[in-house]
């Protein structure tokens, strides 16, 4: 039974494992508002119990990005368009895209691990869903793109971070300021792909990689999780203390002297 089945969003629980579906491949999962809020009301509604999210889109295009109507002046019905927030004020302008970055910012929380399922189409607000995710398995057929350059805009929803880490600053510029496809092969080879496959058999890739994430006891894998995001902006003695702290929790944990 679904948790949530509303705006193209629908959320599943099994046990220690949510899917979270993106439902409208007749617009190629294209995005919107009522998207991102169901987005975050998805990752608010995620029982205690769920260890790993997967993270999918129904139908030939994982997404396609940001729906064109935003930009129309009548934008989505019982939404501000586009055009009336620009004419706002500061604070509100700031406000409105914080709130639609909560679509982007809960994949990463360190009690879980999510791991995007990519086919097809992966662009713009897609291409930024999939790198929220801590990981990402693609298809052979994937085309990765950064278009809000090429439309007088920049990435908003919390991709550009994860882009730089995982690519660096000068391929990362130059993804975003082209705005051209990188497929498979190539996301691959820069970190965008943790693994690729032919497309008939993604789900069955993500499935072993979920039952692999799920192997290992659920508190070291927070941990580790923890230690791992933390890594880049710490000293080098920095990260060595956390380590210790880490592995002093987990050795008294084992020993059942942990409160």
């Amino acid at each position: 039974m679904a948790l949530l089945d509303k705006d193209g969003v629908r959320l599943t629980v099994d046990d220690t494992v949510a899917t979270v579906t993106l439902t409208n491949p007749a617009k190629r999962n294209a995005q919107s508002p009522a998207l991102w809020r169901a987005l975050a009301e998805a990752g608010r509604s995620l029982p205690g119990t769920v260890r790993v999210v997967v993270l999918r889109g129904e139908g030939k295009s994982f997404s396609a990005g940001l729906d064109r109507q935003a930009f129309t002046p009548e934008g989505f019905e019982g939404e501000p368009s586009f055009l009336d927030l620009a004419r706002g004020s500061d604070e509100r302008l700031d406000a409105t895209i914080s709130e639609y970055q909560e679509a982007f910012t809960w994949w990463r929380r360190n009690d879980i691990i999510s791991v995007a399922a990519v086919q097809g189409h992966a662009i713009g607000a897609g291409f930024q869903l999939a790198l929220a995710c801590d990981l990402r398995v693609v298809a052979d057929d994937v085309q990765f793109a950064m278009r809000e350059t090429s439309l007088g805009l920049v990435p908003d929803l919390a991709g550009t971070q994860p882009l730089a880490s995982l690519v660096g600053y000068a391929r990362a510029l130059e993804i975003c300021a082209t705005g051209r496809f990188v497929h498979a092969e190539e996301a691959e080879r820069v970190g965008l792909a943790n693994l690729v496959v032919p497309a008939d058999e993604l789900d069955a890739a993500v499935q072993d990689l979920t039952t692999a994430l799920l192997a290992p006891p659920r508190d070291a894998v927070i941990e580790t999780k923890t230690l791992l995001r933390s890594a880049q902006t710490r000293s080098y003695d920095e990260q060595r203390a956390a380590e210790r702290a880490a592995q002093a929790r987990r050795l008294r944990d084992l020993a059942g002297l942990s409160d």
